[in-house]
């Protein structure tokens, strides 16, 4: 990855993107070092949905922003004039309501076009938005709910799931239970299916209202509130400035993305991740592009839905996860579609395997574009790319370091620490448990440390070897392996337990469990299958274990990252299952490392 020369040309790198973006008021300072986040575009104002599409609209007003494709087939697209038009609409509504400028709104949303208008319509007003996955149990959702406080719910009456409806409105009503701040639920109708009507209820089509206004709002106006994984057991939430995401996002977009003003970019991804919401809505958005969006998952109603979509819309970039890359080549149902539109495949979330690159580099040719990204959600998401030549985007500067802050020799392993400062940088954290933010600052004063640990080939690329900390990414969804290790543990029949990272070549990451049983505990796969279902119910499903190793011990004088290392060859190549083994079977593997 080329670096800065200088914090200099690190922070000027930025003012380009910034011109990208359209002002009401102009900022006066590009940079002003105010640790730890720093303060960027001091002085100006925007409005992130007004960049999004009313800038736009004198020229544009008629193109396609996005096409959309449901689950079950229906499909609608909609011109930037249109999506401006209904997230007004949308915007008029919920100041009906009462929601101002500050307020908070939660989104239990899949993806819609209802669903992007509304996310418009929050950052015209102002408020600041977090979204939630529908897949979360009621008990998950609760707690979400009650940390981030908000004023409004956005759900909708059902949602398509794999051919299932979900009653995502019921759910969410049994969630608001325990949940105090919730004045009004907005419930988009989509699947058709009845539900239970209370006080403060709204239709979404039924919202209305004359004020079209876009706030103009400061720079580091918070526009999203990110959930990282829990830690210590307190969940983390990380707020994301208007200013900060959309420069962060547009460069993005511009460099890697979508390059071609023409090209119709999808990602591929659950809009509740944070990374479809970037550069699957943002990122279009406010470049000005065609997006395809999709509700469903890619293996219904078979695993050729990928390719249609690429092949019905003549997708030529997409964004997606390795995990995804290997569940396509797992499925590997290419020959009867015509995807010579593809010309250029970003990954994110996770390092990409060398295998799952040759099979890309097979798939799509030798002139396709592949890049895979690294970021973190506390950095406005996506930092840097393998592409072997310059891109455009800004340089943070980068350094491997030992604990020492001493740089390391190629070939060996160092933290992946950022020198200069970013400007997608989070701009507050919320939390009642540990503080992130000295973990990041601290440990190299006047430097990022991301946590990450990797070591540069002889090539001169990057690769990646894992975290430092006990979080993992699944799917471009952090995962904390000290919180399934502890889930498991509040079962009744755990006597001890071990997560760990689960890698397979064919179908991507998973998160795997090693336990000990209680003495007297039923050994059945019932009983077993329940314990892995428990994790899912806590902490999501991403965090279940695909994979459970029952060991009649754990020996703790073995490291953790041994330990963890050796368990993960263990369960290579194990499908969704439980595996009964002694400790001797782990010993021998450690030994043989």
């Amino acid at each position: 990855m080329p670096e800065a020369s200088s914090p200099h040309d690190a922070i000027e790198d930025w003012r380009a993107e910034a011109d990208q973006l359209t002002w009401t008021t102009p900022f006066h300072t590009l940079f002003a070092e105010n640790p730890p986040f720093h303060d960027w575009f001091v002085g100006g104002e925007l409005n992130l949905a007004a960049n999004c599409t009313d800038r736009h609209l004198p020229l544009m007003g008629d193109r396609v922003a996005f096409h959309w494709e449901g689950e079950p087939g229906d499909r609608r697209s909609w011109t930037y004039r249109e999506l401006h038009r209904e997230s007004c609409r949308v915007a008029a509504g919920l100041r009906e309501l009462g929601i101002v400028r500050g307020d908070r709104i939660a989104l239990h949303v899949g993806w819609l076009p209802e669903s992007v208008a509304t996310l418009m319509a929050a950052f015209r007003i102002g408020a600041e938005v977090t979204v939630i996955p529908i897949m979360l149990p009621v008990e998950s959702l609760s707690a979400r709910l009650a940390d981030f406080g908000p004023t409004l719910l956005v759900t909708q009456d059902g949602g398509w799931r794999r051919g299932t409806i979900l009653p995502l409105k019921s759910r969410a009503d049994d969630a608001m239970e325990a949940v105090d701040s919730i004045e009004h639920t907005v419930v988009i109708r989509r699947a058709g299916i009845e539900v239970e009507w209370f006080e403060g209820d709204r239709w979404y089509h039924d919202l209305a209202g004359t004020d079209d206004t876009a706030e103009s709002l400061p720079a580091d106006h918070p526009a999203y509130a990110v959930y990282l994984a829990n830690r210590g057991g307190q969940p983390v939430a990380i707020h994301l400035g208007s200013a900060n995401i959309a420069a962060a996002t547009i460069a993005n977009h511009r460099h890697v993305m979508s390059p071609n003003p023409e090209e119709i970019s999808w990602c591929a991804a659950e809009i509740s991740w944070p990374g479809g919401q970037f550069y699957g809505i943002l990122g279009p958005l406010l470049s000005g592009r065609t997006a395809v969006m999709y509700e469903g998952t890619l293996d219904f109603p078979d695993p050729s839905r990928a390719w249609q979509i690429v092949e019905r819309y003549a997708v030529s970039s997409v964004l997606t996860s390795p995990s995804v890359v290997a569940a396509l080549r797992a499925w590997s149902l290419v020959a009867d579609h015509d995807i010579t539109s593809l010309q250029r495949m970003v990954t994110l979330g996770e390092p990409l395997d060398p295998r799952l690159r040759d099979w890309l580099r097979e798939l799509l040719g030798e002139a396709a574009v592949l890049a895979d990204g690294w970021g973190q959600m506390e950095l406005g998401g996506l930092v840097s790319y393998d592409l072997p030549e310059p891109t455009g985007l800004p340089r943070p500067g980068v350094a491997l370091l030992d604990p020492e802050g001493n740089e390391v020799r190629d070939g060996e392993a160092g933290e992946w620490v950022l020198r200069h400062p970013w400007a997608g940088t989070m701009r507050a954290v919320e939390t009642s448990g540990p503080d992130p933010t000295a973990y990041h600052w601290d440990r190299y004063p006047g430097r990022y440390a991301t946590g990450d640990k990797a070591r540069r080939r002889p090539d001169g690329s990057v690769e990646f070897l894992g975290r430092y900390d006990e979080v993992i990414s699944i799917s471009g969804q952090l995962v904390s392996l000290t919180e399934v290790s502890q889930a498991l543990l509040d079962h009744p029949f755990v006597a001890a337990a071990e997560a760990f990272e689960k890698i397979d070549a064919r179908l991507g990451r998973s998160v795997g469990a090693a336990i000990v049983l209680e003495p007297g505990a039923p050994d059945d796969d019932r009983t077993l299958r329940d314990m892995q279902d428990s994790v899912r119910e806590l902490l999501g499903g991403l965090s279940r274990p695909q994979v459970l190793l029952v060991l009649d011990r754990i020996d703790r004088s073995v490291t953790r990252p041994a330990l963890q290392e050796g368990l993960a060859t263990l369960a290579a190549g194990a499908g969704d299952s439980a595996l009964r083994l002694p400790w001797s079977a782990v010993a021998e593997t450690l030994n043989r490392r």
